[in-house]
């Protein structure tokens, strides 16, 4: 697990409500930290940069699910699993980034969109 990362108290609500984890207590926070923690690491490696996991979309549901896999000890068959997921996420960030990277070009301009 990566320690030292501070992870957002909303964020950690939100994966215990999908891991249905209706109590609290700081062994239980403490773990399912250390779990997106390092899905957060993971997922950022394979997308190839930060991404944004406090909002709807693909890296958020590959980070729930990175949590209840880790959680129940079977990391060992995620990847595998979610492969087609994740490369999708890289195809996504890959279509935005050429578009982005186009129609700069196409403006003359080097302004971020």
């Amino acid at each position: 697990m990566a320690a030292g990362v501070n992870i957002p108290s909303q964020l950690l609500d939100d994966v215990k409500i999908a891991l249905n984890i209706t109590w609290t207590d700081t062994f239980t926070d403490s773990r399912i930290n250390g779990f997106i923690a390092s899905g957060i690491a993971y997922l950022n490696e394979k997308l190839g940069s930060p991404a944004s996991y406090l909002v709807a979309g693909e890296p958020r549901t590959l980070l729930m699910e990175y949590v209840r896999y880790a959680r129940d000890e079977a990391l060992d068959v995620f990847e595998n699993n979610y492969r087609s997921r994740i490369i999708g996420a890289q195809n996504s960030k890959k279509v935005r980034e050429y578009v982005e990277k186009a129609l700069q070009t196409e403006c003359g301009c080097n302004a971020e969109l």
